[in-house]
């Protein structure tokens, strides 16, 4: 899957992805929606990120989850 939104770059958050190879990892958006912050409330907060950003950052995360084995401890 190709990813327009999200850029790694080994010189930029040390190559975390990042939005649009801006110093915003997507982990940081992801933790604000985690936090329960809404997607206008970010929008607002950091007026260089879109609408489109927040949409691909989900998929992005759902596209690792889908990807990834998790053992659970009981």
């Amino acid at each position: 899957m190709k990813f327009k939104r999200i850029t790694v770059d080994p010189t930029v958050c040390t190559g975390k992805p990042c939005i649009r190879g801006l110093r915003f990892p997507v982990s940081r958006l992801l933790g604000l929606l985690a936090a329960g912050e809404t997607k206008e409330s970010i929008l607002q907060a950091y007026p260089y990120l879109e609408a489109e950003d927040i949409d691909e950052a989900l998929i992005f995360a759902a596209f690792l989850a889908d990807d990834e084995t998790v053992e659970f401890l009981q």
